[in-house]
C-alpha cells in the first residue's frame, strides 16, 4: 500500500483505529472521520504520524449528505487523493421489537445504509483504477443468535447487496468492493469483560471475543496488491459465530 491514500469512516476507535493504524503500517497515508472525541481522532493521527506516514483528522456525520462527500473532498485535497476507503462507521441500536421507534429506525439506517451509501457514491467519483472500497458488517447478518437484534441485522445486512452491487458497478474501472463480517469484538463499546460478554463468547466456536487487529488484518489484506482479483465477496472474521 505504499503511496495509497485510505479514508477510514469512523477511525478514532475500535476497529476503526487498528485499521487506521493498519494501513499506515503498510505504506498508506491516512485519513479518518470521527462526530466525538476530537482529542480521541488526533491520538490516533499521532500515532500514525509516527509510522511515518502522513494522517488527518476530519468531522463528519456520514449520515449527512454534505458531509460524506466532504469528507472524500478533504481527504482528496488533505493527501492527495483517494485509493481505499473503509466504510467502518456505524451504530447499533438493539432491543425488542416493539421498543423500536421510528428515530432510532431513521438513526441507524441513516448511518449505516445511507452514510455507507453516500460515503461510496462520493469515493467512487474520485478513485482510479486499483482502488478498493471495503465495508464493515457483522456475524448477525449470517446468524441472528437471539431477539433483539432486528434493526442492526436489517441494517447491515443491506450493506452485503450494496457491496454486490458495487463490485458490478465499479468492476469494469478495476475498482474493487468486499464486506468484513467481524464476530464480537473486545472494544470499548463491547469490552471482552463486559456484562454481556459470555453470551457472545459462548456463541463462538472458538469460545473468546476477537480482537481490532483481527479484523484490521483482514481489511489490510482486502487493501493490498495481493487481493486485487478479489471483489464482490463476504468474509466472516467471527470466531466461527456462522459455523
Amino acid at each position: 500500500m505504499n503511496g495509497k491514500v485510505a479514508l477510514v469512516t469512523g477511525g478514532s476507535r475500535g476497529i476503526g483505529a487498528a485499521t487506521a493504524l493498519r494501513l499506515a503500517r503498510g505504506g498508506a497515508d491516512v485519513a479518518i472521520t470521527y462526530v466525538a472525541g476530537k482529542d480521541v481522532a488526533q491520538e490516533v493521527v499521532r500515532r500514525i504520524e509516527a509510522t511515518g506516514r502522513r494522517a488527518v483528522a476530519l468531522r463528519a456525520d456520514a449520515a449527512d449528505a454534505n458531509e460524506a462527500a466532504e469528507a472524500v473532498a478533504h481527504t482528496a485535497e488533505a493527501l492527495g487523493g483517494l485509493d481505499i476507503l473503509v466504510n467502518n462507521v456505524g451504530v447499533g441500536v438493539l432491543g425488542p421489537l416493539d421498543g423500536i421507534t421510528v428515530a432510532d429506525v431513521d438513526r441507524v439506517l441513516g448511518v449505516n445504509v445511507r452514510g455507507v451509501y453516500l460515503t461510496s457514491q462520493a469515493a467512487a467519483a474520485r478513485m482510479g483504477s486499483g482502488s478498493r472500497i471495503i465495508t464493515i458488517g457483522t456475524c448477525m447478518t449470517q446468524r441472528v443468535p437471539g431477539p433483539g437484534g432486528t434493526l442492526y441485522a436489517m441494517s447491515k445486512s443491506a450493506l452485503i447487496g450494496l457491496t454486490k452491487a458495487l463490485a458490478r458497478e465499479l468492476g469494469e474501472r478495476n475498482i474493487t468492493a468486499n464486506i468484513v463480517h467481524p464476530g464480537p469484538v473486545d472494544t470499548d463499546m463491547n469490552p471482552a469483560d463486559g456484562p454481556y460478554a459470555e453470551p457472545q463468547k459462548a456463541d463462538t466456536a472458538l469460545r473468546r471475543f476477537g480482537t481490532a487487529d483481527e479484523i484490521a488484518t483482514m481489511v489490510a489484506y482486502l487493501a493490498g496488491s495481493g487481493a486485487a482479483y478479489v471483489t464482490g465477496a463476504e468474509f466472516s472474521v467471527d470466531g466461527g459465530h456462522g459455523a
